[in-house]
């Protein structure tokens, strides 16, 4: 059966160096990858999951965008509201 594949370049160059040196049709050295790969039955890896902590009970509700913007002014910090303070 004829399929069209996607290779990168580097790819495709270590592919047909190797089938040059084992005088191999890359159809044929392709096969034999895809055999072997299809054949490897690991386990997959289990999913990264990021570490939680316990923080406590909320200061303030973060779907909330005044009540968050009003806890940055009074923290101080009205920069990250999008204001730099004025200098007098």
């Amino acid at each position: 059966m004829k399929t069209t594949l996607i290779i990168p370049d580097p790819v495709l160059c270590e592919l047909k160096a190797r089938a040059a040196d084992r005088q191999e049709t890359m159809s044929a050295l392709v096969t034999e990858f895809l055999v072997l790969g299809l054949r490897d039955n690991r386990k997959p890896k289990r999913p990264f999951r990021f570490p939680t902590f316990s923080v406590g009970t909320p200061r303030v509700d973060v779907a909330n965008r005044e009540a968050l913007f009003d806890l940055l002014d009074r923290k101080g910090d009205a920069r990250l509201r999008g204001r730099a303070r004025k200098k007098d």
